[in-house]
């Protein structure tokens, strides 16, 4: 980070007011009558119809449009364990773009503790406080099993972004690389550096998909991750591989795809010339990608790179999913975000960026033209159709697969 955004940045966090987000009145609270009513003694009717019907939480309350973003700051950004105060400007800043993008309100909570248990506990027992939970920044493995108590103990979504908003986007950019590149996802090779939370939920949902899963070489810090080799964890044993590949140059030769949920400049260009033909580079370790683009075309100019950073074409960023997603889920009270769901969404943002890009679009993005293509395969955050595009698929699935709560809304198109 330079001087000069470090400098930006911790200005913009301070100023005017500390923080990034605040909590504003939905109604009138002037007079007597109107302290009456929202206090005592006029709160306890709804207190009552809520002890009566639980569902009409969603009727009286702001439960219906809550999300709380919730960490305990062992996995911050790429920063580490920095303890669960230190995240809480990464949640606020997840909670800006739930209410920026989707029209939802969100809240931080930051548990200061590593105990999985008590996480759970904690999480769990505050759970009926909000209509979903958005898990952030926790470390594998202890994520997967968080997530899964949470899911199985709460009748409201639950979905660790970490994981599956990775998992979406890099989905339907995947999709439409492959299909630009004249390659399809049951053919394709795939080498995946990297498996921790991101890495699995990503290689997980191209399974769904249609990725053979003889097809996909795992990678960690010790190589790739093979039949008999010792000290492989339960998720990562999802992703054996009975191969004699066992360094990056042995698994990235021929592959179609690299998939990077790593570190810097570990993608060599002598690497990247040892990929098959026209081949796909999700290089998406931040802020500092496994290859920098520029590097990745000048070794190859058959290749189509996307990375997690906003300064070049094909951003991966999971601002393309979670506000969308949980818009969709709130809109029919879903008790859970599944597969189905999490496909329906791969596929709206996946056709989204096949469309006409309006003009309004190109303005906010500060270009001339956006077209399907190399430099184009998803969709720009700031276009505003994610909303009216993934939101409807999303609850559409739910209402479909049966964990919704209410019918699909009768000419549904979401809006802020």
């Amino acid at each position: 980070m330079s001087e000069d955004l470090k400098r930006d940045a911790l200005s913009y966090h301070a100023e005017p007011t500390p923080g990034k987000i605040s909590i504003e009145l939905t109604t009138t609270a002037e007079t007597l009558r109107d302290l009456s009513l929202a206090y005592s003694p006029g709160v306890a009717a709804p207190c009552r119809e809520i002890a009566h019907d639980p569902d009409l939480a969603y009727r009286y309350t702001s439960k219906g449009n809550l999300v709380a973003v919730i960490s305990n700051g062992t996995a911050v950004l790429g920063l580490g364990n920095l303890g669960s105060l230190a995240s809480k400007p990464v949640m606020e800043g997840k909670a800006l773009l739930f209410k920026r993008f989707a029209g939802i309100n969100s809240i931080d909570i930051e548990v200061d503790t590593e105990d999985t248990q008590e996480f759970i506990s904690t999480v769990s027992n505050i759970a009926d406080t909000f209509g979903g939970i958005n898990l952030e920044d926790i470390k594998a493995p202890e994520c997967f099993e968080i997530e899964s108590a949470l899911i199985e103990r709460c009748n409201i979504p639950v979905f660790h972004d970490d994981q599956h908003g990775t998992a979406i986007v890099t989905a339907a950019g995947l999709i439409n690389a492959l299909e630009i590149q004249g390659k399809c996802m049951e053919e394709a090779i795939i080498t995946c550096l990297g498996a921790g939370s991101a890495a699995i939920a990503c290689m997980r949902l191209l399974l769904t998909m249609g990725v053979r899963r003889e097809n996909i070489f795992m990678l960690d810090r010790r190589g790739v991750i093979y039949d008999g080799r010792e000290g492989v964890n339960v998720y990562k044993q999802e992703f054996v591989n009975h191969t004699d590949k066992r360094s990056l140059t042995d698994a990235i030769k021929g592959a179609d795809v690299f998939i990077g949920l790593s570190g810097a400049d570990l993608l060599t260009p002598a690497m990247l010339l040892s990929m098959a033909d026209r081949p796909v580079v999700f290089a998406c370790s931040n802020p500092d990608p496994e290859i920098k683009p520029e590097l990745a075309r000048a070794t190859r100019d058959d290749l189509i790179i996307a990375t997690g950073r906003s300064d070049y074409a094909n951003q991966v960023n999971n601002v393309l999913g979670f506000p969308f997603i949980f818009r969709g889920a709130l809109d029919v009270r879903a008790t859970v975000i599944n597969e189905e769901m999490k496909v329906a969404a791969v596929l709206a943002l996946s056709a989204l960026a096949r469309e006409p890009v309006p003009d309004e679009v190109l303005a906010a993005c500060e270009v001339d033209a956006l077209e399907f293509g190399p430099d184009y395969i998803i969709p720009k955050p700031l276009d505003g159709r994610l909303l009216t595009r993934i939101a409807p698929a999303v609850a559409r699935a739910a209402v479909d697969s049966g964990v919704a709560r209410l019918p699909y809304p009768k000419n549904y198109l979401p809006t802020l």
